[in-house]
Protein backbone atom coordinates (compact mmCIF):
# COMPACT_ATOMS: atom_id res chain seq x y z
CA UNK A 1 0.00 0.00 0.00
CA UNK A 2 1.45 3.34 -1.07
CA UNK A 3 1.63 6.07 1.54
CA UNK A 4 -0.49 9.25 1.21
CA UNK A 5 0.43 11.75 -1.46
CA UNK A 6 0.19 15.52 -1.47
CA UNK A 7 1.94 18.44 0.14
CA UNK A 8 4.00 17.08 3.01
CA UNK A 9 4.61 20.58 4.35
CA UNK A 10 1.03 20.76 5.56
CA UNK A 11 1.98 18.33 8.31
CA UNK A 12 -1.17 16.23 7.83
CA UNK A 13 0.70 12.93 7.89
CA UNK A 14 4.42 12.46 8.36
CA UNK A 15 4.39 9.62 5.80
CA UNK A 16 3.01 11.80 3.01
CA UNK A 17 5.04 11.73 -0.19
CA UNK A 18 6.20 15.33 -0.61
CA UNK A 19 5.63 17.46 -3.67
CA UNK A 20 8.30 19.58 -5.39
CA UNK A 21 7.38 22.66 -3.35
CA UNK A 22 8.02 20.78 -0.11
CA UNK A 23 11.69 20.09 -0.80
CA UNK A 24 14.05 21.90 1.55
CA UNK A 25 16.24 24.59 0.00
CA UNK A 26 19.64 25.25 1.51
CA UNK A 27 21.70 28.42 1.48
CA UNK A 28 24.16 28.77 -1.42
CA UNK A 29 27.43 26.99 -0.79
CA UNK A 30 26.10 24.62 1.86
CA UNK A 31 26.12 21.35 -0.03
CA UNK A 32 27.00 18.75 -0.70
CA UNK A 33 27.50 17.56 2.88
CA UNK A 34 27.25 14.21 4.64
CA UNK A 35 25.88 13.06 8.00
CA UNK A 36 26.71 9.84 9.87
CA UNK A 37 23.93 8.37 12.01
CA UNK A 38 24.21 5.40 14.35
CA UNK A 39 21.16 3.34 15.35
CA UNK A 40 22.36 2.99 18.93
CA UNK A 41 20.41 0.02 20.21
CA UNK A 42 20.39 -3.18 22.22
CA UNK A 43 21.80 -6.47 20.98
CA UNK A 44 19.27 -9.11 19.93
CA UNK A 45 19.03 -12.06 17.57
CA UNK A 46 17.81 -10.63 14.28
CA UNK A 47 16.47 -14.02 13.20
CA UNK A 48 14.22 -14.57 16.22
CA UNK A 49 10.87 -12.98 17.13
CA UNK A 50 10.89 -9.67 18.99
CA UNK A 51 11.19 -9.94 22.77
CA UNK A 52 10.93 -7.41 25.57
CA UNK A 53 13.77 -8.91 27.56
CA UNK A 54 16.87 -11.01 27.05
CA UNK A 55 18.80 -8.44 25.03
CA UNK A 56 22.41 -7.45 25.63
CA UNK A 57 24.42 -4.24 25.88
CA UNK A 58 27.96 -5.57 25.82
CA UNK A 59 28.94 -3.46 22.80
CA UNK A 60 28.34 -0.08 24.49
CA UNK A 61 32.01 0.43 25.49
CA UNK A 62 33.01 -0.33 21.87
CA UNK A 63 31.26 2.88 20.81
CA UNK A 64 34.26 4.75 22.21
CA UNK A 65 36.51 3.42 19.45
CA UNK A 66 34.10 4.51 16.74
CA UNK A 67 33.71 7.96 18.30
CA UNK A 68 37.49 8.44 18.40
CA UNK A 69 37.74 7.18 14.83
CA UNK A 70 35.17 9.75 13.70
CA UNK A 71 36.78 12.58 15.66
CA UNK A 72 40.09 11.85 13.95
CA UNK A 73 38.26 12.18 10.63
CA UNK A 74 36.53 15.42 11.63
CA UNK A 75 33.12 13.73 11.67
CA UNK A 76 30.50 14.31 14.41
CA UNK A 77 28.13 11.30 14.44
CA UNK A 78 24.51 11.43 15.53
CA UNK A 79 23.76 8.59 17.97
CA UNK A 80 20.05 7.78 17.79
CA UNK A 81 19.61 6.07 21.15
CA UNK A 82 16.87 3.65 22.17
CA UNK A 83 15.62 2.89 25.67
CA UNK A 84 17.90 0.03 26.83
CA UNK A 85 21.01 1.92 25.73
CA UNK A 86 19.75 5.19 27.21
CA UNK A 87 19.49 3.39 30.57
CA UNK A 88 23.10 2.16 30.40
CA UNK A 89 25.27 4.41 32.56
CA UNK A 90 28.31 3.57 30.43
CA UNK A 91 27.03 5.54 27.44
CA UNK A 92 27.34 8.99 29.06
CA UNK A 93 30.83 8.00 30.15
CA UNK A 94 31.68 7.27 26.52
CA UNK A 95 29.96 10.21 24.83
CA UNK A 96 29.24 13.08 27.24
CA UNK A 97 32.43 15.04 26.56
CA UNK A 98 32.10 14.58 22.82
CA UNK A 99 28.53 15.82 22.94
CA UNK A 100 29.44 18.75 25.19
CA UNK A 101 32.08 19.93 22.71
CA UNK A 102 30.05 19.32 19.55
CA UNK A 103 31.95 16.24 18.40
CA UNK A 104 28.80 14.09 18.58
CA UNK A 105 25.07 14.49 19.09
CA UNK A 106 22.36 12.44 20.76
CA UNK A 107 19.01 11.73 19.15
CA UNK A 108 16.05 9.45 19.80
CA UNK A 109 15.32 6.01 18.36
CA UNK A 110 12.16 4.25 19.48
CA UNK A 111 12.13 0.44 19.63
CA UNK A 112 8.62 0.00 21.05
CA UNK A 113 9.00 -3.63 22.11
CA UNK A 114 11.71 -2.79 24.69
CA UNK A 115 10.46 0.69 25.59
CA UNK A 116 7.99 1.20 28.48
CA UNK A 117 5.13 1.42 29.05
CA UNK A 118 4.71 -2.22 28.04
CA UNK A 119 1.00 -2.17 27.25
CA UNK A 120 0.96 -3.71 23.78
CA UNK A 121 1.36 -7.25 22.49
CA UNK A 122 4.87 -7.87 21.18
CA UNK A 123 4.59 -8.83 17.51
CA UNK A 124 5.85 -7.75 14.10
CA UNK A 125 3.10 -5.22 13.43
CA UNK A 126 3.61 -3.53 16.80
CA UNK A 127 7.36 -3.33 16.22
CA UNK A 128 6.51 -0.31 14.05
CA UNK A 129 5.76 2.35 16.67
CA UNK A 130 3.50 4.23 14.31
CA UNK A 131 1.03 1.33 14.39
CA UNK A 132 0.44 1.73 18.12
CA UNK A 133 -2.50 3.69 19.54
CA UNK A 134 -1.57 7.36 19.72
CA UNK A 135 -1.52 7.58 23.56
CA UNK A 136 0.80 4.57 23.79
CA UNK A 137 3.15 5.77 21.05
CA UNK A 138 3.30 9.14 22.82
CA UNK A 139 3.91 7.60 26.24
CA UNK A 140 6.78 5.49 24.90
CA UNK A 141 8.33 8.45 23.12
CA UNK A 142 8.02 10.69 26.19
CA UNK A 143 9.57 8.03 28.43
CA UNK A 144 12.52 7.66 26.09
CA UNK A 145 13.01 11.39 25.57
CA UNK A 146 12.98 12.00 29.33
CA UNK A 147 15.47 9.17 29.92
CA UNK A 148 17.87 10.61 27.34
CA UNK A 149 17.53 14.11 28.77
CA UNK A 150 18.27 12.82 32.27
CA UNK A 151 21.33 10.92 31.06
CA UNK A 152 22.87 13.70 28.96
CA UNK A 153 21.39 16.92 30.32
CA UNK A 154 20.14 18.16 26.97
CA UNK A 155 17.10 17.88 24.74
CA UNK A 156 17.53 15.70 21.66
CA UNK A 157 16.56 17.35 18.37
CA UNK A 158 16.44 14.33 16.05
CA UNK A 159 14.28 11.22 15.86
CA UNK A 160 14.26 7.89 14.07
CA UNK A 161 11.43 5.44 14.46
CA UNK A 162 12.84 1.96 15.00
CA UNK A 163 12.34 -0.16 11.89
CA UNK A 164 11.51 3.16 10.16
CA UNK A 165 8.00 2.79 11.59
CA UNK A 166 6.32 6.17 11.22
CA UNK A 167 2.57 6.44 11.67
CA UNK A 168 -0.29 8.94 11.40
CA UNK A 169 0.26 10.28 14.93
CA UNK A 170 4.06 10.48 14.92
CA UNK A 171 4.30 14.03 13.58
CA UNK A 172 2.35 15.56 16.47
CA UNK A 173 4.18 13.44 19.04
CA UNK A 174 7.71 14.32 17.99
CA UNK A 175 6.86 17.97 17.32
CA UNK A 176 5.51 18.31 20.85
CA UNK A 177 8.75 16.68 22.02
CA UNK A 178 10.93 19.38 20.46
CA UNK A 179 12.23 17.32 17.54
CA UNK A 180 13.37 19.40 14.54
CA UNK A 181 14.72 16.64 12.29
CA UNK A 182 13.09 13.30 11.61
CA UNK A 183 15.27 10.72 9.89
CA UNK A 184 12.94 7.73 9.85
CA UNK A 185 12.22 7.51 6.14
CA UNK A 186 14.26 4.86 4.36
CA UNK A 187 13.59 6.10 0.87
CA UNK A 188 13.09 3.47 -1.85
CA UNK A 189 12.27 0.68 0.62
CA UNK A 190 8.89 -0.92 1.33
CA UNK A 191 7.93 -2.49 4.68
CA UNK A 192 4.22 -2.84 4.01
CA UNK A 193 4.37 -6.66 3.79
CA UNK A 194 5.09 -6.61 7.54
CA UNK A 195 2.55 -3.93 8.35
CA UNK A 196 5.04 -1.08 8.12
CA UNK A 197 5.33 1.97 5.86
CA UNK A 198 5.93 2.01 2.12
CA UNK A 199 8.70 4.48 1.21
CA UNK A 200 9.18 3.44 -2.43
CA UNK A 201 8.01 6.78 -3.78
CA UNK A 202 9.70 9.04 -1.24
CA UNK A 203 12.63 11.18 -2.43
CA UNK A 204 16.14 11.13 -1.04
CA UNK A 205 16.21 14.95 -0.98
CA UNK A 206 15.25 16.50 2.42
CA UNK A 207 11.76 17.97 2.69
CA UNK A 208 9.50 19.92 5.00
CA UNK A 209 7.20 17.81 7.13
CA UNK A 210 5.71 20.87 8.83
CA UNK A 211 7.03 24.34 7.97
CA UNK A 212 5.18 26.06 10.79
CA UNK A 213 6.65 23.70 13.36
CA UNK A 214 10.08 23.83 11.73
CA UNK A 215 10.15 20.04 11.27
CA UNK A 216 12.05 18.53 8.33
CA UNK A 217 12.76 15.03 7.05
CA UNK A 218 16.35 13.95 6.40
CA UNK A 219 15.71 10.61 4.70
CA UNK A 220 18.31 7.89 4.68
CA UNK A 221 20.17 7.96 1.39
CA UNK A 222 19.50 5.12 -1.03
CA UNK A 223 20.62 5.55 -4.62
CA UNK A 224 19.91 3.72 -7.85
CA UNK A 225 23.08 2.98 -9.80
CA UNK A 226 23.73 1.51 -13.22
CA UNK A 227 22.88 2.21 -16.84
CA UNK A 228 19.14 2.16 -16.11
CA UNK A 229 19.25 4.11 -12.85
CA UNK A 230 17.10 6.96 -14.18
CA UNK A 231 14.28 4.41 -14.47
CA UNK A 232 15.05 2.88 -11.09
CA UNK A 233 12.02 4.27 -9.31
CA UNK A 234 9.62 1.95 -11.14
CA UNK A 235 11.93 -0.63 -12.70
CA UNK A 236 13.57 -1.84 -9.49
CA UNK A 237 10.27 -2.57 -7.81
CA UNK A 238 8.73 -4.04 -10.96
CA UNK A 239 11.70 -6.42 -11.13
CA UNK A 240 10.72 -7.89 -7.75
CA UNK A 241 7.92 -9.77 -9.52
CA UNK A 242 10.42 -11.91 -11.43
CA UNK A 243 12.65 -14.19 -9.31
CA UNK A 244 16.34 -13.25 -9.33
CA UNK A 245 15.85 -10.40 -11.82
CA UNK A 246 17.14 -7.76 -9.41
CA UNK A 247 20.35 -9.72 -8.92
CA UNK A 248 20.78 -10.19 -12.66
CA UNK A 249 20.30 -6.48 -13.32
CA UNK A 250 22.91 -5.64 -10.65
CA UNK A 251 25.47 -8.14 -11.95
CA UNK A 252 25.09 -6.76 -15.48
CA UNK A 253 25.64 -3.21 -14.23
CA UNK A 254 22.17 -2.19 -15.36
CA UNK A 255 20.46 -1.36 -12.07
CA UNK A 256 21.20 -1.75 -8.37
CA UNK A 257 19.82 -0.18 -5.21
CA UNK A 258 22.59 1.10 -2.94
CA UNK A 259 21.81 2.28 0.60
CA UNK A 260 24.65 4.27 2.16
CA UNK A 261 25.59 1.87 4.95
CA UNK A 262 28.55 -0.43 5.65
CA UNK A 263 26.11 -3.21 6.52
CA UNK A 264 25.62 -5.45 3.50
CA UNK A 265 27.02 -2.90 1.03
CA UNK A 266 30.59 -3.38 -0.19
CA UNK A 267 32.95 -0.47 -0.66
CA UNK A 268 32.78 -0.42 -4.45
CA UNK A 269 28.98 -0.23 -4.38
CA UNK A 270 29.08 2.49 -1.71
CA UNK A 271 31.36 4.62 -3.87
CA UNK A 272 29.02 4.16 -6.83
CA UNK A 273 26.16 5.27 -4.59
CA UNK A 274 28.04 8.38 -3.45
CA UNK A 275 28.88 9.32 -7.01
CA UNK A 276 25.24 8.81 -8.06
CA UNK A 277 24.09 11.06 -5.20
CA UNK A 278 26.50 13.79 -6.28
CA UNK A 279 25.47 13.43 -9.93
CA UNK A 280 21.87 13.94 -8.81
CA UNK A 281 22.78 17.06 -6.83
CA UNK A 282 21.75 15.59 -3.47
CA UNK A 283 22.58 18.28 -0.86
CA UNK A 284 22.85 15.94 2.17
CA UNK A 285 24.06 12.33 2.09
CA UNK A 286 22.72 10.37 5.07
CA UNK A 287 24.75 7.35 6.23
CA UNK A 288 23.62 4.85 8.87
CA UNK A 289 24.46 1.58 10.60
CA UNK A 290 23.66 -0.26 13.85
CA UNK A 291 25.83 0.16 16.94
CA UNK A 292 25.92 -3.60 17.80
CA UNK A 293 28.03 -4.03 14.64
CA UNK A 294 30.86 -2.38 16.60
CA UNK A 295 31.43 -5.64 18.50
CA UNK A 296 31.67 -8.96 16.65
CA UNK A 297 28.84 -11.44 16.95
CA UNK A 298 25.84 -9.17 17.39
CA UNK A 299 24.67 -8.46 13.84
CA UNK A 300 24.74 -10.51 10.63
CA UNK A 301 27.25 -8.03 9.21
CA UNK A 302 30.05 -8.34 11.78
CA UNK A 303 30.57 -11.92 12.92
CA UNK A 304 34.29 -11.79 13.76
CA UNK A 305 37.23 -9.44 14.25
CA UNK A 306 38.14 -9.53 10.58
CA UNK A 307 34.64 -8.33 9.68
CA UNK A 308 34.93 -5.54 12.25
CA UNK A 309 38.15 -4.33 10.68
CA UNK A 310 36.47 -4.43 7.28
CA UNK A 311 33.74 -2.19 8.69
CA UNK A 312 36.34 0.37 9.78
CA UNK A 313 38.13 0.05 6.43
CA UNK A 314 34.79 0.76 4.72
CA UNK A 315 34.47 4.02 6.62
CA UNK A 316 38.10 4.96 5.92
CA UNK A 317 37.65 4.55 2.18
CA UNK A 318 34.26 6.28 2.21
CA UNK A 319 35.53 9.27 4.21
CA UNK A 320 38.52 9.58 1.88
CA UNK A 321 36.30 9.43 -1.20
CA UNK A 322 33.93 12.04 0.22
CA UNK A 323 36.87 14.32 0.95
CA UNK A 324 38.22 13.81 -2.55
CA UNK A 325 34.82 14.69 -4.02
CA UNK A 326 34.56 17.84 -1.90
CA UNK A 327 31.81 16.56 0.40
CA UNK A 328 32.31 17.88 3.94
CA UNK A 329 30.77 16.42 7.11
CA UNK A 330 27.85 18.17 8.77
CA UNK A 331 26.15 18.06 12.15
CA UNK A 332 22.54 18.94 12.92
CA UNK A 333 23.37 22.56 13.66
CA UNK A 334 25.03 22.87 10.26
CA UNK A 335 21.98 21.42 8.53
CA UNK A 336 19.39 23.43 10.47
CA UNK A 337 21.39 26.64 10.12
CA UNK A 338 21.62 26.28 6.33
CA UNK A 339 17.89 25.81 5.69
CA UNK A 340 16.29 28.63 3.74
CA UNK A 341 13.09 29.55 5.55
Amino acid sequence: MTEPRGHAGTGLDIRTVPGPDDLVKFTPGFGPRFVVTVDTEEEFDWEKPFERYGHGLSHVPAIARFQTFCENAGVAPIYLVDYPVACDARLPDVLSQAILHGRAEIGIQLHPWVNPPHDEEVNVRNSFAGNLPAPLERAKFDTLRHTIEQAFGRKPRSYRAGRYGLGPNTKAIITDGGVKIDTSVRARFDYSNEGGPDYRDHPVHPWWIDRQAGLIELPLSTLFCGVLRRSGGWLYHAASRIPHLRGILARLGLLERVPLTPEGVDIAAALRGIDAALADGLPVLMFSFHSPSLLPGHTPYVRDEAALERLYDWWRVVFAHLHQRGVAPANLSDVIGAIEK
